[in-house]
């Protein structure tokens, strides 16, 4: 990435943040473009990530790994300025934690290098809304054992979709006592389809839950759940409560995140009679090459062709459309993709493209 190219990255996410509601990060990340312009500690932070793509989302690393000191106690004065580390923003004004920011970078710049050589990953649980919705659209029966693959499955946070409290009064769906509760996940009235699918189904029988992720976290390790937290965004508390509940449900949940690539994985998944086997994934698609990208959809239509009435197959699919947004998309058996609703990025709230 050019240093141009590099600049003009920062500042496209600062832009990101804001519509995404991080003031704050939209405030430090237009600084920190200027930083790097301009030859300072940020520009020294990347510098070994001149060849990265877009995809890379060096911006993102740079802002977890500063995250992270503040977590950890390393870069107290930034602390002062995040809620996520106890601090207190100052809304009206949004860069008074750029000086401590830049601070914490230059002093930690050995232990930046090498956390950016990781790839981020949020493992956003509000994303959950749009895959169990897609989930209940496709499921033929009540009490029909599902087995979930993920693709692309970080932590494995979303395999627990349906040990979650979903929320949108008033509709309900889920365990009462789960201590991750995605409020307001809908804009608008709740779809008859979507009542009519929950009632049906108010709880899922998941049978098995596996995913794959090229570098996958264990997010019952104090270095995985530091590396969730860290990619949250400090000045959002609500996905850093559902986070802390979706770790708390992932210590009694059990799921298989094997590290491997997506196309690799799929090969080896086969349909089994009396069950709905459902591959999914969320924001997954821009981090896999195009070339295995189209192992993967073969690998999808050979599960498609298989199926059959005693052996279902669903594939679902929340990522980035040309024209809507972030799209959820569903697949069953050998039928045609469907756009079933629409989300922004981190998943809530969703709204509805028509019946399911």
């Amino acid at each position: 990435m050019p240093p141009d190219a590099m600049v003009a990255s920062f500042r496209q996410q600062a832009d990101a943040c804001g519509r995404l509601g991080s003031p704050l990060y939209a405030a430090l990340l237009e600084r920190a473009a200027d930083d790097v312009a301009a030859g300072g500690p940020c520009a020294e932070a990347v510098a070994a990530h001149a060849e990265a793509a877009a995809a890379d989302a060096v911006p993102l690393r740079l802002a977890g790994g500063v995250h992270a000191l503040a977590l950890t106690g390393r870069a107290p004065r930034l602390a002062a300025h995040y809620p996520s580390a106890g601090g207190v923003f100052d809304s009206g004004n949004a860069a008074a934690a750029w000086p401590a920011f830049r601070e914490a970078v230059a002093a930690e710049l050995p232990w930046l290098r090498a956390w950016l050589a990781r790839p981020p990953q949020t493992n956003e649980v509000g994303r959950a809304v749009m895959l169990l919705v897609g989930l209940l659209s496709v499921l033929p029966r009540p009490q029909l054992p599902v087995r979930l693959f993920e693709l692309g499955s970080s932590a494995g946070l979303l395999l627990r979709a349906n040990q979650y409290r979903y929320v949108s009064d008033p509709f309900t769906w889920g365990p009462p006592d789960s201590p991750v509760r995605l409020t307001e996940a809908w804009r608008g009235e709740v779809p008859d389809w979507l009542r009519q699918a929950a009632a049906r189904s108010p709880a899922l029988r998941v049978v098995e839950r596996h995913g794959c992720d090229p570098d996958p976290i264990d997010p019952l390790s104090p270095g995985g759940a530091l590396a969730l937290r860290a990619y949250l965004w400090p000045d959002q508390l609500a996905r850093a409560a559902r986070l802390e509940g979706a770790l708390s449900v992932a210590a009694k949940v059990p799921a298989t995140v094997e590290a491997a690539g997506a196309a690799e994985f799929l090969a080896g998944v086969q349909l089994e009679t009396g069950t709905m086997t459902v591959v999914w994934h969320s924001v997954t698609r821009q981090y896999i090459d195009p070339a295995e990208w189209a192992r993967v959809e073969r690998e999808l239509d050979r599960l498609a062709r298989a199926a059959t009435a005693d052996a279902g197959f669903a594939y679902l699919s929340f990522e980035p459309h040309e024209r809507e947004g972030f799209c959820l998309t569903v697949r069953t058996g050998r039928a045609g993709e469907r756009h079933l609703a629409v989300a922004p990025a981190h998943g809530l709230p969703a709204s509805w493209h028509g019946p399911g």
